[in-house]
């Protein structure tokens, strides 16, 4: 959404195509259709012929005039004048300074009623100077400086604040900020998994530290779960801006600082009840030359390539005796030979107790371990145990387990009751080998007798008719002399010109709870149907068939088309509706694997990753043509997945077999020769 100034000098929002499509909750296609279909639809006021903008007052009538419902929030205005206002680099500023203006206004509401009159330059001037010394928890509030330009702003919202409340107000901005920049933001902490952290260490009345708090995720989470004083250090500004003023709007008592926490540690000599923390993965520039002395390394000095470690030890260094620390971590600092001296101290002393392995697309596609830790009393005998989870497929366990271990009391060795499915509690000195290893995979499943032996007959079948299938699956293909194909666009040029819309959920989406079925990450890269819940939130969007999917991180090419609509779409997703009278949805996802398959073989996976895909190039084809590509990739799709299943389906049965041969509990048939 961009803004605009009107002849007699006022500014008014103007809106695109998409973002017409999202006040009135229909795909762009449809806005598309109604350029075509009505004369009286609003002529442009600006943008360019590929990329059109509107007067959002003259849209707003044109909806109402035909009867289309539309929602449009008093966030919506904030957020169309602000988006218009500045460019993305600086769209993080606005908003810091946002929500700053709403802290204020919460703190001192007359001081800006007697501002409000002034004019616009006055503002400008006087209202960062009254801020800062009523804002001394907010990072960055005395460098806070207001464009002239931004004021009208200002006071639209503080009209909306009043309307919609500040709180709601700002998470909204907040949400829209994170769509903008969501490939820099992918890996906030999702909604479930903060709340599973704040119930594992219990923070009720405690002091809680963030020491890599981001947008201030967790600690939202561990105030809304009762924690008494909240602190927490993020290296961004913005970033540290945004998590103060959000927990600042629930008048929550917290300290929020903008710097390097292993650096510079603005709580050096402070101890929280807990540490709750989600640090940077993989960042080799974390500080090893300058900190290869800090007393903070008690169980080793990390490696330069092990940052985790690092973070591990800090946190560590920065709660109380007694108190938990929650850590997510890569899955392979768990086993990293780098790491394995530091591992075994920190179960040598007791302070690592559990590690939990998450569900897949809980932070991105690469399921991470959530670590729990505790720092020794003086008087503490170490633990002989540790409680290792499997909770990928059902977060859920993750408690269950917990609460189990800890049966025998605060300090237990998870011997005090039985412990849920797919954890168990491992002696430490069984751990305590050349390896260190520590993955929850590894240690639950090379113990006793496979409690999968007696799905050995039912596998082996369902692998023999999975094998029958495909010789009937794979698609008959010519192969050409040379390539030869029509004159291309990309999909980027498709969605400017209407043949495709773009659609993301609400970064704040639930995925575990709620009353409708919600199509997540790791559902698209399997191929399954939807498998979360969520519950009804603005902005959310409804999967339709025909839809193509793509997981925003890319860790292996894929891209599928819906073919049963209903659910909704979840964190993590892009969803590409197309005008099916113009594009056949099976060919537009045919050439997303393509040119995934072509990334692929000159990228990384992480570069992959950082794949755009609306560079896809699309050849101009007729819809009849479109669609004979389209089902070839089609039955190229169900080709892949069978193989794939069916190679799942044969590494678990030889699985099965080696080990059930070896403990005895199935043996060679009789018949065998």
């Amino acid at each position: 959404m961009r803004s605009r100034t009107t002849m007699d000098g006022d500014t008014g929002a103007t809106v695109a195509a998409h973002d017409i499509a999202r006040l009135a909750n229909v795909g762009r296609a449809a806005v598309s259709n109604w350029r075509r279909r009505f004369p009286d639809f609003p002529e442009p006021v600006g943008g360019s012929s590929a990329s059109p903008l509107y007067s959002l007052a003259e849209v707003e009538a044109w909806l109402t005039r035909h009867g289309k419902p539309f929602t449009l929030l008093p966030g919506d205005r904030v957020w169309q004048q602000v988006r218009g206002a500045v460019d993305d680099l600086t769209l993080g500023n606005l908003v810091g300074a946002i929500g700053a203006f709403l802290v204020f206004l919460r703190r001192e509401p007359d001081g800006w009623k007697r501002l409000a009159g002034e004019p616009d330059e006055v503002v400008a001037e006087r209202l960062p100077e009254l801020m800062a010394p009523v804002l001394p928890d907010l990072p960055g509030a005395s460098t806070i400086r207001l464009d002239e330009r931004w004021i009208g702003i200002v006071r639209r919202v503080a009209e909306a604040a009043e309307e919609q409340g500040d709180r709601e107000l700002f998470e909204f901005l907040c949400d829209r900020y994170l769509q903008v920049h969501s490939r820099r933001y992918a890996a906030v902490t999702p909604a479930p998994l903060a709340g599973l952290m704040v119930e594992l260490a219990d923070v009720r009345g405690a002091v809680v530290l963030d020491p890599a708090c981001g947008i201030g995720t967790l600690l939202m989470a561990a105030h809304a779960a009762g924690a008494a004083r909240l602190g927490g250090q993020e290296l961004d500004l913005v970033s540290a801006q945004l998590a103060a003023a959000r927990t600042l709007l629930h008048d929550t008592v917290v300290r929020v600082v903008a710097g390097d926490s292993l650096r510079a540690d603005a709580f050096a000599g402070e101890l929280a009840d807990v540490v709750l923390c989600d640090p940077p993965f993989n960042d080799r520039s974390w500080g090893y030359d300058e900190l290869v002395s800090d007393p903070r390394w008690t169980h080793g000095l990390p490696p330069r390539g092990e940052p985790e470690l690092a973070w591990a030890q800090h946190c560590l260094a920065r709660v109380r005796p007694g108190g938990w620390v929650l850590l997510m971590m890569p899955a392979s600092v768990a086993n990293r030979r780098a790491g394995r001296r530091i591992r075994g101290n920190l179960l040598r002393t007791g302070a690592l107790r559990a590690v939990i392995s998450l569900p897949g697309g809980t932070t991105g596609t690469v399921p991470p371990d959530l670590w729990i830790l505790r720092r020794p009393e003086s008087t503490d005998v170490p633990p002989s145990r540790i409680l290792l989870v499997d909770a990928t497929a059902d977060l859920s366990v993750a408690g269950e387990a917990w609460r189990s271990f800890l049966a025998t009391g605060p300090n237990g060795d998870g011997r005090g009751g039985k412990l849920a499915p797919s954890s168990r509690a491992v002696r430490v000195i069984d751990l305590l080998d050349d390896e260190v290893d520590l993955s929850p995979a590894r240690q639950l499943h090379t113990v006793g007798t496979d409690p999968r032996t007696g799905e050995l007959e039912p596998i082996r079948l369902e692998l023999l008719s999975s094998l029958a299938a495909l010789p009937g699956m794979l698609p008959e293909l010519a192969v050409r002399g040379r390539a030869e194909m029509s004159t291309s666009t990309t999909v980027g040029e498709l969605v400017r010109a209407g043949v495709v819309a773009v659609h993301q959920a609400p970064l704040r989406t639930t995925v575990d709870e709620g009353e409708l079925p919600l199509l997540t990450a790791q559902d698209v890269l399997v191929g399954r149907p939807p498998s979360g819940r969520t519950t009804n939130v603005p902005g959310m969007v409804t999967v339709e068939a025909g839809d193509v999917v793509v997981p925003v991180a890319l860790r292996e090419p894929v891209a599928r088309v819906v073919t049963e609509g209903g659910s909704v779409l979840g964190p993590q997703l892009l969803l590409f509706r197309v005008d099916q009278e113009r594009m056949d949805p099976h060919f537009l996802a045919g050439l997303f694997r393509a040119f995934q398959h072509q990334a692929a073989g000159v990228r990384s996976a992480s570069l992959l990753a950082r794949t755009d895909i609306r560079r896809t190039p699309v050849p101009r084809l007729s819809l009849a043509e479109q669609r004979r590509y389209g089902e070839a990739f089609r039955r190229l799709v169900a080709f892949a997945d069978t193989i794939r299943s069916a190679a799942s389906l044969a590494e678990t049965l030889i699985c099965l077999s080696f080990n059930g041969l070896a403990d005895g509990s199935i043996q060679p048939s009789s018949t065998a020769d």
